[in-house]
């Protein structure tokens, strides 16, 4: 393809995200899907550019305001982009927007004065507000500077980069080292990551569906904060586990390798689709101790049949997804799934539901993909509140049991992981222990199903699905 033609995919993928209720990544794999005549370095490179456009949203809508135009279409974007970010000068762009085969088409009188106006320019200006330099929509700015305080600035522009390739080790296959030089056969350099004992941090970004090392289950792609919170978990050989919102079964796998095959892991979810896009996961891994159980709801019978059965419950719960923004630079303006006025009662009420899964002595693993207060801490310190039977376990005293006295990556009672201060996504777990001996009533909240005004839980998973 000529850049061109590369440039008017960019805008036609843009295009398509905009008017496409699903998240980019998913947008931009059928689009390239449907058009397999673009070649393996133009969908690099298209991709690229794509997301380059959509982690600078607010920025380039901004110069856009600036330059006059009318609004920041996928077009005037990728002007922009190209003006401010690639410092292409005039006469370089309207070689481009030539209106020739396959190229965009000519530039109007208004893009010609926006071009004008933005020509010179760089993407930073001095009178830029804040929360439009770091990309902070505006529904989560005042959440976010309350959760992240005086770290807010150095949190968001780090949240402005591309998140790393990171891959889990399947330690029934493999080891850091072993793994590593699997992946060198395939020309492919990795190196351990800085936290995780499973973790790998690839270099680039290689094809790794056609690499042996993947296809034999020796790894799996795994942010090293999501290993983490697996780890967090601390199952043994022969634990009865349950995950129970285990989604495409990332953390399942690497919760039922750390068993060694051994005891039992029930994959949970409200969406039966999910659970059997995992089971070819699961297959690839090598993994038979995993079954997979689909819910009507969080208060499905199947919970109340299974009461105090189980010594390992993760909740790994939906959530805003703020603390994935690196990856999923679209999510913070494309409301794709329920709000955080939506999320906060269901996250609790998930909480309450899955405890009554936990044997005593057992724990509950509460986990979030989200860097809100609200969505983490807080629902914690609600549910200590009404659940008397159940206690914090710190973080470090779950880290000196599962890995030897190494030192947690984090102070404080729970894991709190943030993109600037461990190069992971944003993650939150709390380590939730029930007494062995418990002194108050067995159930909080009574077996009943959504009452009236409450949300439905299937459909808010199938809204986050999409």
């Amino acid at each position: 393809m000529t850049p061109a033609a590369r440039l008017q995919a960019v805008i036609d993928l843009l295009t398509e995200i905009d008017e496409t209720p699903r998240p980019a990544d998913a947008v931009m794999s059928a689009y390239f899907r449907n058009r397999r005549y673009i070649g393996s370095k133009d969908r690099t490179a298209i991709a690229q550019m794509a997301y380059a456009i959509l982690r600078r949203h607010a920025r380039l809508g901004w110069w856009i305001e600036r330059g006059g135009y009318e609004r920041a279409t996928p077009r005037a974007r990728v002007l922009a982009y190209l003006l401010l970010e690639e410092n292409r000068n005039a006469g370089v762009v309207l070689e481009m927007f030539s209106g020739g085969k396959f190229a965009p088409a000519r530039l109007t009188d208004d893009e010609l004065a926006m071009v004008g106006k933005l020509e010179s320019h760089t993407m930073d200006h001095p009178d830029m507000p804040e929360t439009v330099r770091v990309e902070c929509p505006d529904w989560a700015e005042a959440p976010m500077r309350a959760s992240l305080g005086d770290r807010f600035g150095v949190e968001m522009e780090k949240l402005l980069e591309a998140a790393p390739l990171d891959l889990r080790i399947n330690p029934l296959k493999a080891n850091q080292q072993s793994a590593i030089k699997a992946l060198a056969k395939a020309q492919i350099t990795a190196e351990t990551t800085q936290w995780s004992p499973l973790g790998l941090r690839v270099k680039g970004r290689p094809p790794l569906g056609s690499v042996d090392a993947f296809k034999d289950g020796l790894v799996e792609i795994q942010d090293e904060g999501s290993q983490l919170v697996a780890l967090a978990v601390a199952p043994k050989p022969g634990h009865q586990v349950v995950d129970f919102c285990a989604g495409a079964g990332g953390k399942t796998l690497a919760v039922a390798a750390l068993m060694k095959n051994k005891g039992r892991v029930v994959a949970c979810d409200v969406l039966d689709k999910r659970l059997k896009r995992a089971a070819e996961r699961f297959r690839r891994a090598g993994l038979h101790n995993i079954e997979a159980h689909p819910l009507t709801s969080e208060r499905d019978p199947w919970v109340k049949r299974h009461k105090r059965k189980f010594d390992r419950v993760l909740v790994d719960a939906p959530c805003s997804g703020t603390g994935t923004w690196r990856r999923n630079p679209d999510a913070r303006w494309r409301q794709l799934g329920p709000g955080l006025e939506q999320l906060l009662p269901l996250q609790a009420n998930i909480l309450d539901s899955a405890a009554r899964l936990v044997k005593p002595g057992g724990r509950l693993i509460y986990a979030t993909c989200s860097m809100l207060h609200d969505e983490n801490e807080a629902q914690v310190e609600a549910f200590l509140q009404t659940h008397h039977d159940f206690i914090v376990k710190p973080v470090a005293e779950v880290w000196a049991e599962e890995e030897a006295g190494a030192p947690p990556p984090v102070d404080g009672p729970y894991l709190r992981l943030t993109p600037a201060r461990h190069d992971t996504d944003g993650f939150f777990a709390a380590v939730l222990e029930r007494r062995a001996e418990e002194t108050v009533s067995e159930e909080s909240v009574s077996d009943v199903g959504i009452e009236q005004g409450e949300v439905d839980p299937v459909e808010l998973a199938k809204a986050i699905d999409a």
